[in-house]
């Protein structure tokens, strides 16, 4: 019996676009050619000139108190992914007007809005950027590139409608929202792929068994000096204070892990030596940015002359103790 001809044999069109779509697109020979480019791009070490002259360019604006706020550490993660909801919103409601008879008006008022919110949610991530490491900083640098182009087109769009060439306008503004599409999936990329903005302290609950861990004799953590210890599986910074208090936090910086243990001990904080980020040692609370989320604390005790810990929150009902006890 003779087999029926592949579709891709019948329909040869269709056999070159899935061939084309295999090498652009991961499959199961490979992660396809626009993973193979960012894998590329994350290890373009040529860039690093211009990362660095950026990144102390963009650390020297006197910001103040205003830098963390554009961090989102009031919000309690980055605010830049809730800010740049509003341009690319304002840009894609516009392009469906574009498409329909008599909302030029109302597509311009919408490019309008959003090239104004772009001016905030561009700053905020040039402040997360800033405080990066160079792999996601090169990413970001594409990313900010597409981005600015974007901005570029609409602001062109824009122009050309307030001067009536309406055509002109519409064409900027679909070349616009490509352009910012890309952008987005860069960043897409940057948040998802290479963890940036996210919380790299977030396992540390599930890594802990409950209860109380035995960590050494208290002799061996000098007064005033950072230890790093092991709790289970996790890395702990243990720090020592006078009459025999105890602080103990995650070692991994919620930021971008940085070892909190090689960092400055001063006036009940801790900051990180990567990117300055500075956690209360009490509770683990991010007294300052970058980072946006707080460090994972643990309960410390002193019995038998050894120091215990117990990850912060993990209380079981008939668990006797208080916080530092005395020997």
């Amino acid at each position: 019996m003779t087999e029926s001809p592949d579709f891709d044999d019948r329909v040869p069109a269709a056999g070159a676009v899935r061939r084309a779509l295999e090498r652009v697109l991961p499959s199961a020979s490979g992660p396809g050619r626009i993973i193979q480019g960012m894998d590329r791009l994350e290890r373009a070490a040529a860039l690093d000139g211009l990362v660095e002259h950026l990144r102390s360019t963009v650390r020297a604006v006197p910001l103040g108190r205003a830098r963390d706020v554009l961090h989102g550490r009031w919000l309690g993660h980055p605010v830049h992914p809730l800010m740049v909801q509003v341009p690319i919103g304002t840009w894609f409601s516009a392009a469906v007007l574009d498409l329909l008879p008599g909302q030029r008006r109302a597509a311009s008022t919408l490019i309008g809005v959003g090239l104004a919110a772009a001016v905030p949610a561009a700053a905020a991530g040039w402040a997360d950027w800033a405080e990066l490491q160079h792999r996601q900083m090169r990413v970001g640098l594409v990313h900010a590139a597409a981005n600015v182009t974007g901005l570029g087109l609409y602001a062109g769009s824009f122009t050309a409608r307030v001067r009536g060439r309406t055509a002109l306008g519409k064409a900027l503004g679909f070349a616009g929202l490509a352009v910012v599409g890309i952008g987005g999936a860069i960043g897409g990329h940057m948040a998802y792929r290479q963890a940036s903005g996210a919380n790299h302290a977030e396992v540390v609950p599930e890594l802990v068994k409950p209860g109380w861990h035995d960590l050494g004799d208290v002799a061996d953590f000098p007064v005033g000096r950072a230890v790093r210890r092991h709790v289970d599986d996790v890395a702990v910074l243990v720090v020592r204070e006078s009459g025999n208090r105890v602080h103990i936090l995650a070692d991994s910086c919620s930021h971008m892990g940085g070892p909190l243990s090689q960092g400055t001990i001063d006036d009940g904080c801790v900051r990180c030596p990567w990117h300055g980020s500075v956690f209360r040692l009490q509770d683990g609370w991010n007294v300052r940015g970058p980072a946006t989320a707080p460090q994972p604390a643990f309960d410390t005790r002193i019995t038998g002359g050894h120091v215990e810990a117990r990850l912060l929150g993990t209380e079981t009902a008939g668990t006797a103790g208080p916080s530092h006890d005395a020997a």
